[in-house]
């Protein structure tokens, strides 16, 4: 009889000791699920703020010139010269060249011009 009392006092210790210890193993769960919407929160907080910064940037940006417009503040680098000055002898006419070159008509006759090439 004294092994039944001694076995029925361990079962019930076991049996509150395993409420006490499960809630702890729950609040970790319910610790990380909250971390975890925390971090998510944040990151849609720093996305927003991000993108405002990125849009006052933006403001005082203008249209990109193009066509007559475009400034000459970059010079025309050899290897595209050397393209042009072969494309004129092989024949083909200036907008051709301008479109295969990406330039404008002006820049490849100024270029052609400035080599000495007849147009």
């Amino acid at each position: 009889m004294d092994i039944e009392l001694i076995l029925l006092g361990i079962g019930l210790i076991s049996i509150i000791l395993s409420f006490f210890v499960g809630r702890s193993g729950r609040k970790s769960e319910e610790d990380i699920e909250n971390i975890s919407i925390s971090l998510h929160q944040e990151t849609n907080q720093l996305k927003k703020r991000l993108k405002a910064v990125e849009e006052e940037l933006m403001i005082g940006v203008g249209p990109v010139p193009q066509g007559p417009q475009r400034k000459k503040s970059k010079p025309i680098h050899e290897i595209i010269v050397n393209q042009i000055l072969s494309l004129k002898a092989q024949g083909y006419s200036i907008p051709e060249i301008a479109k295969r070159s990406s330039l404008s008509n002006e820049e490849v006759m100024n270029v052609l011009k400035s080599r000495g090439v007849a147009l």
